[in-house]
């Protein structure tokens, strides 16, 4: 087990639009089973972080609509340190509240930010970079991981290393600069570049230094935070629920990595991460067939290739068709190209502009 004062903050206030119709508001993806593994997103980032932070160490922010699910899910963690955030304020407030939290039950507290809707095929090597970026944290240090970027992917922010020092996992480097989500051309010089990490939302820092940063860098929702009393207080809740809706609705990123001068990096080697962001990075992730077809259900094809199915117990019949999504549940089905994954969300959005709150 690790130091005793290493803690683990679990962001898991998403809902996942993108894998609907399974991901809906009380049943998000971090609760779901995604892939072939029989464990929820959110079970397997605990299970992960196991041998390094004990789950009586572990503190998930959420919202009110699947808090009770996780706390079903995880009831090794008490559920007092599973809390509904009372209304949407991105990351910065989120964890400027957990640093309030944690440096007021331990002065010495050091705490990595985890994302609950991940997977990592190789989580012994991530453990042991997760420790590299913990013991940069205990001096100080503001740390992020790295993951090394294998294509020109857009969606995701960049972390840019320095193009002529060498770059190790077993250590820590500088980092020069945090980039936004490219256009193709910008990723693809990225990519070619070698020197930019994709940014996958994991920062490790003590709460006494977070808190401070955001006071220099983001009064605005440090100063809120501030007037909240200890945690188990019994004001705290409703002091929360007031307090919180206050503070500045902005990303970490924009509210201290881009100003901080101590954000030391880790430049990762592959550790198997995907942030599992569409139903096509579920067809990535599973076995193929013979001709390429994957899912969670019994599949017959004829000429048909690159699909992905998830029908339940149903028998589902292809013909003739090709890299297609199908997703089936009780009251809604998907069928979408795999090539417009991504447009799920803006589906979901439509559903919210009609009022079908029956579907959400």
């Amino acid at each position: 087990m690790g130091n005793s004062n290493y803690y683990g903050l679990i962001l898991a206030g998403g809902r996942g639009t993108r894998f609907w119709p399974q991901s809906r508001k009380r049943h998000a993806k971090q609760v779901l089973a995604i892939g072939l593994d029989e464990r929820t997103l959110i079970q397997q980032t605990v299970d992960r972080l196991r041998p390094l932070i004990a789950p009586e160490r572990i503190w998930i922010l959420t919202n009110g609509f699947v808090r009770d699910e996780i706390i079903r899910q995880l009831p090794e963690i008490p559920a007092e340190q599973i809390i509904a955030e009372p209304a949407q304020r991105n990351t910065a407030p989120a964890i400027g509240l957990a640093a309030h939290i944690l440096s007021s039950l331990d002065p010495d507290a050091i705490f990595g930010v985890f994302p609950s809707d991940h997977v990592i095929g190789n989580p012994e090597h991530y453990l042991d970079l997760v420790k590299v970026a913990f013991k940069s944290a205990e001096e100080g240090n503001i740390a992020v991981l790295g993951v090394e970027a294998r294509w020109a992917e857009t969606g995701y922010g960049y972390i840019e290393f320095p193009a002529d020092e060498p770059r190790t996992p077993t250590a820590v480097t500088r980092v020069v600069k945090f980039h936004e989500k490219p256009k193709k051309a910008k990723a693809e010089e990225y990519l070619a570049a070698g020197n930019y990490y994709w940014n996958a939302g994991m920062f490790f820092w003590k709460a006494t230094v977070v808190s401070e940063a955001l006071f220099q860098y983001r009064p605005s929702v440090a100063e809120p935070l501030a007037e909240l009393p200890k945690f188990g207080a019994p004001n705290f809740i409703s002091e929360l629920d007031r307090i919180f809706p206050l503070c500045q609705d902005i990303s970490i990123d924009f509210a201290v990595l881009e100003h901080a001068t101590n954000v030391t990096g880790v430049p990762c080697d592959d550790f198997g991460w995907n942030d599992v962001g569409s139903w096509e990075a579920v067809y990535d992730l599973l076995p193929k067939d013979a001709n390429r077809n994957a899912g969670r259900s019994e599949v017959v094809s004829i000429n048909s290739t690159g699909n992905y199915v998830d029908a339940g117990r149903k028998l589902v019949a292809l013909i003739g068709v090709d890299n297609i999504i199908v997703v089936d549940t009780p009251d809604a089905l998907l069928v979408v190209h795999r090539d417009k994954a991504q447009d799920v969300g803006t589906l979901v959005k439509d559903l919210e502009k009609a009022g079908r709150e029956e579907f959400l």
